[in-house]
C-alpha cells in the first residue's frame, strides 16, 4: 500500500501545549541530527572544495583581525558564511512537515486562523504556527522551505532568463503517496541537472544533491488507518508501510542520496482528534492505548529497517529519530512544559 501523505490538521498534544511541545521536540531532534552530521563530516567525503551541509565556524579570536577595526570579527564571520555552500534539505512527508504543498497541489486557499501564531497570515501549513521543518531550517540558519510544487513553478517560469531564486532549501512535501513524492523528486533532479548541462543556472547542482540531507517524516495516517482494519491484517499492513519507506530510501540512494534522517511516528493515541472521536482503552495519561501500541510497533520496524539499510546501502548515513518518546514525554509531563 502507498504511504499516504494526507493527514489531519491536528498538531497539538492532549494537554493543548502544541507550540511549546513541538519546539522542544524539534530542539531534541536537531541535537540528534547535529551529532550525526558532525560524525558524518569527519568520516565521509568532503574533499577540498566539496560542498557540505553548513556547519558553524569558529569566529576569529582577539587579535586575529586588523587592529582598530570595529566590527571586523562580525564582518569576517559574515563573509565566511557567504562563501559556504547553501544548505540543501529535501523533505518527504505529510502535514507534520508540510509547508504548503497541499495548498499548492490542490489550489486550496486555506483561510485564517491558520498561520496566526507566528506568520500572522495563512501560509498553507495545516497548523496555526510553524511545523517541525521550520525549526530545522532555523537551526541551519536558512530560510523556511518552499513547497516543492511552488519551486517547480518558479524554476520552470524563470529558466529561460536564468534568473533563478537563491533557494537554499527545497522540500518535497506533496499531498500524495510517498512513491509519487519520490518520482517528483527524481524529475526535479533530472530537470535541474539538465539545465546545468545547458549552461543555465538551476536551483541545485550535482554536488548539492550529493551532499543534501534527505528527511522522511511520514506514515502517521497509514498507521492510524491500520486500526480500522481487522486485527489479523495489522502485521501485513505494517510490513507494507515500512516496505514503501524501504523502497523510497533505495530509489533515492540510487539517485545519489547519501544522508538520510528518518522520523518515527509520534504518539498517535494522544492526538486530540483521535481521543475525542475514537473509543477504546485509555492509558494513565488519557491516550488511546491501542493507537500508541501500533505506533510503537511501527517505529520498532522502522528502526530495524534503518539498521538493515545501513548494512546494505553503500557510502550512506541513516539516522533514525524516535519521535514517539519525545512527544509522549510532553503529554506525560505536560505540567513541566507548558
Amino acid at each position: 500500500m502507498a504511504v499516504a501523505g494526507r493527514t489531519a490538521a491536528t498538531r497539538c498534544s492532549a494537554c493543548g501545549c502544541s507550540n511549546t511541545a513541538l519546539m522542544a521536540a524539534v530542539v531534541v531532534a536537531v541535537m540528534v541530527l547535529s551529532l550525526a552530521l558532525v560524525s558524518l563530516a569527519g568520516g565521509h567525503g568532503g574533499g577540498p572544495g566539496e560542498p557540505r551541509l553548513r556547519r558553524s565556524r569558529r569566529p576569529p579570536s582577539a587579535g586575529e583581525g586588523p587592529r582598530g577595526c570595529c566590527g571586523c570579527r562580525e564582518a569576517t564571520v559574515a563573509a565566511e558564511r557567504e562563501l559556504e555552500p547553501p544548505v540543501v534539505l529535501f523533505n518527504f512527508g505529510d502535514s507534520n512537515s508540510d509547508t504548503g504543498g497541499v495548498a499548492a497541489a490542490g489550489g486550496i486557499r486555506i483561510m485564517p486562523p491558520e498561520g496566526r501564531t507566528y506568520f500572522q497570515q495563512p501560509t498553507g501549513r495545516l497548523s496555526d504556527g510553524r511545523v517541525i521543518i521550520d525549526f530545522i531550517c532555523e537551526s541551519l540558519n536558512t530560510h523556511e522551505l518552499n513547497p516543492y510544487l511552488k519551486s517547480l513553478v518558479q524554476t520552470t517560469a524563470m529558466a529561460s532568463t536564468s534568473l533563478w531564486p537563491a533557494l537554499q532549501c527545497h522540500t518535497v512535501s506533496l499531498p500524495t503517496s510517498l512513491n509519487v513524492q519520490v518520482d517528483q523528486f527524481v524529475y526535479f533532479k533530472h530537470r535541474s541537472l539538465e539545465l546545468f548541462g545547458r549552461g543555465l543556472k538551476g536551483p541545485v547542482n550535482k554536488e548539492g544533491f550529493e551532499n543534501a540531507l534527505y528527511m522522511m517524516d511520514i506514515g502517521h495516517n497509514d498507521v492510524a488507518g491500520v486500526m480500522h482494519t481487522p486485527s489479523d491484517k495489522w502485521d501485513k499492513k505494517l510490513r507494507e508501510i515500512v516496505g514503501e519507506i524501504k523502497d523510497a530510501i533505495r530509489i533515492l540512494h540510487d539517485n545519489g542520496a547519501r544522508k538520510f534522517w528518518i522520523h518515527g511516528t509520534g504518539a498517535l493515541g494522544c492526538l486530540p482528534a483521535l481521543v475525542v472521536q475514537e473509543k477504546g482503552e485509555h492509558d494513565a495519561h488519557g491516550c488511546l492505548a491501542k493507537y500508541n501500541r501500533a505506533a510503537q510497533e511501527f517505529n520498532k520496524r522502522l528502526s530495524d529497517l534503518c539498521d538493515e539499510m545501513r548494512l546494505h546501502v553503500k557510502n550512506a548515513t541513516i539516522v533514525y529519530t524516535d519521535m514517539f518518546a519525545i512527544k509522549y514525554d510532553f503529554v506525560a509531563n505536560h505540567t513541566n512544559t507548558v
